[in-house]
């Protein structure tokens, strides 16, 4: 598939591409790629370009939001010094056509082709995967006895616990008194899972954020608002 990178006023480098299957021109832009062009069998490079440059502005203003999102993302390399807290990510490259990504001996190898860029949108979606993976082997070893011996040690009953890759919340607790609780919490400092949990298991009596729900969760935490604004510190998802 012939391709060429086209430097474009005031956007900077742009790949085009031309695609047999393509019918029409399209452009998109994607986190760690930028703007790619996929030009239709018929169409010349010099027509291509003219399209592009009238649609400049438009391209300019998602480059900024994009470059916003990859400013928030955590870029994971050979060099990166990443770890669970039982699983050491090792990335490699190789002789390969594809990504490999298994879980072994406490590490999280990645294999990645020589080609491949390491900053690609591929092998990062990849390496979060096997970050994932590693944190929901823990979650299930560790979350369900903690959570037992902490309702056990406060005298709370609940129904049953749920362990799921939940990115937007750490955890809930249903009306039926069930707990879900995101694999994500292994990234947090054993005091703060403890904390989430606790809090969870308060919701078993009162299901809002009453004042005598934060009552109950003090008395069971000691200092409740501080432990949730020091929680608010972290991020839920691997960014």
């Amino acid at each position: 598939m012939p391709e060429k990178i086209i430097s474009i006023d005031g956007v900077g480098y742009v790949l085009f591409r031309q695609s047999k299957r393509a019918q029409h021109l399209s452009i998109s832009i994607r986190p760690f790629v930028g703007a790619r062009v996929t030009i239709p069998a018929g169409m010349s490079y010099e027509s291509a370009v003219r399209f592009v440059t009238e649609r400049k502005l438009w391209i300019k203003k998602h480059l900024s939001r994009i470059k916003e999102f990859e400013d928030m993302q955590t870029q994971f390399d050979e060099n990166s010094s990443y770890s669970t807290k039982h699983h050491k990510l090792i990335l490699r490259k190789a002789d390969r056509k594809s990504i490999s990504v298994k879980l072994s001996k406490g590490k999280i190898n990645v294999v990645y082709p020589t080609e491949l860029n390491s900053a690609s949108i591929e092998l990062q979606a990849a390496i979060r995967k096997g970050i994932e993976r590693a944190l929901k082997l823990e979650a299930k070893e560790y979350l369900p006895d903690r959570v037992k011996k902490l309702a056990n040690e406060f005298g709370f009953k609940f129904n049953k616990l749920t362990l799921k890759n939940i990115k937007s919340r750490w955890g809930s607790c249903s009306r039926k008194n069930n707990i879900n609780l995101s694999v994500h919490l292994m990234r947090l400092p054993d005091h703060l899972i403890s904390y989430v949990i606790l809090h969870e298991l308060v919701h078993t009596v009162h299901h809002n954020h009453s004042a005598r729900f934060w009552s109950m969760l003090n008395s069971v935490t000691g200092s409740a608002k501080s432990l949730d604004k020091e929680l608010r510190k972290y991020r839920i998802a691997i960014y």
